[in-house]
């Protein structure tokens, strides 16, 4: 993994640093105006009303003292709403941060009240001349309307486990695996997955050996996936339903080491008649492969970690 990939916590540490950068400064004039008219609750909904087209993806502004009641109206593109003065801020998610002693908190994303949408809240601290808190001016987003790059993460190439139902790992000493019809053509199905994988677009597939299918996506009509059935997986003529493309360049799986991949997924999922593979997954374009276990336990892994760690490694562990 390179240094310029970025894990999903880095994308969204990136994206609030972009949005605080862009509401600080207007929030901080506004809280300046709003100190001076504080005291006045008209001239405190006037300031807000001005101050609104500043921040152009607000929803709404209002003010609210220390103690989290407010003191304003809410005032939103719509107009002033006067039902909302006096409203007790103080258990929502943003009031339950460390408020700023100085400056603007941008909150953690939360599920508003009213619209049922992820949203976040920015909060400014209000001082009068003396420097003494008056209490905060919060102003409120929703996550669709906010003017952010969006660039998409990219799924780090680490191995990760996760664990799986309790109540399956609890009773795994009490099960035992059974011969699938899958089981006994299996061959023939990783053949036919082989064939698919290589030279028909089939770039992500996932094979489910208990219950006899794959669920597979191809490069020619990528959002919609494909079940194959048992009589499907057994049956070459499958690949004719398939038009011939060739491998892509930017995969990260070489072609040579699907069969690699997929033999391996057949050691695991003999190798014990209590601790068994499930079922199996293969990206070549992230190059990660994905393994259930009978405990219910799963693995992500590069593939080339996968073959690495070979079969010794998961009968030991």
């Amino acid at each position: 993994m390179t240094s310029t990939r970025e894990t999903l916590q880095e994308s969204i540490a990136q994206q609030r640093r972009e949005l605080l950068e862009t509401m600080q400064e207007p929030l901080r004039q506004l809280a300046v105006r709003c100190a001076a008219a504080w005291a006045e609750r008209d001239r405190l909904d006037a300031v807000l009303g001005e101050g609104l087209p500043s921040l152009t993806y607000g929803r709404s502004l209002y003010a609210l003292d220390t103690r989290g009641i407010q003191v304003s109206s809410n005032v939103s593109a719509e107009g002033l709403m006067p039902a909302s003065f006096g409203r007790d801020r103080s258990k929502r998610p943003y009031m339950r941060e460390v408020l700023p002693i100085s400056g603007t908190l941008l909150s953690e994303a939360y599920i508003s009240q009213l619209g049922r949408r992820p949203s976040l809240s920015a909060l400014q601290i209000v001082r009068d001349a003396a420097g003494t808190a008056l209490g905060f001016i919060g102003t409120d987003f929703d996550l669709r309307d906010l003017p952010l790059t969006r660039k998409l993460y990219d799924e780090p190439a680490v191995w990760r486990q996760i664990k799986g139902d309790p109540s399956i790992r609890s009773t795994v000493y009490h099960q035992s695996r059974v011969e699938s019809a899958m089981d006994r053509q299996l061959d023939t199905v990783l053949g036919v997955i082989e064939e698919l994988m290589i030279y028909h677009g089939v770039y992500h597939v996932k094979l489910h050996f208990s219950s006899n299918r794959a669920v597979i996506w191809e490069m020619g009509d990528p959002y919609r996936y494909r079940l194959l059935d048992f009589d499907a997986l057994v049956d070459p003529n499958i690949c004719l339903a398939y038009p011939r493309k060739p491998y892509p360049a930017d995969a990260l799986v070489p072609r040579e080491r699907i069969r690699a991949v997929l033999d391996l997924f057949r050691e695991l999922r003999f190798m014990d008649d209590t601790f068994y593979l499930r079922s199996g997954t293969l990206n070549v374009f992230n190059g990660i492969v994905g393994l259930t276990f009978s405990c219910d336990g799963s693995h992500y892994i590069p593939h080339d970690e996968f073959l690495r760690a070979g079969f010794d490694f998961w009968v030991k562990s």
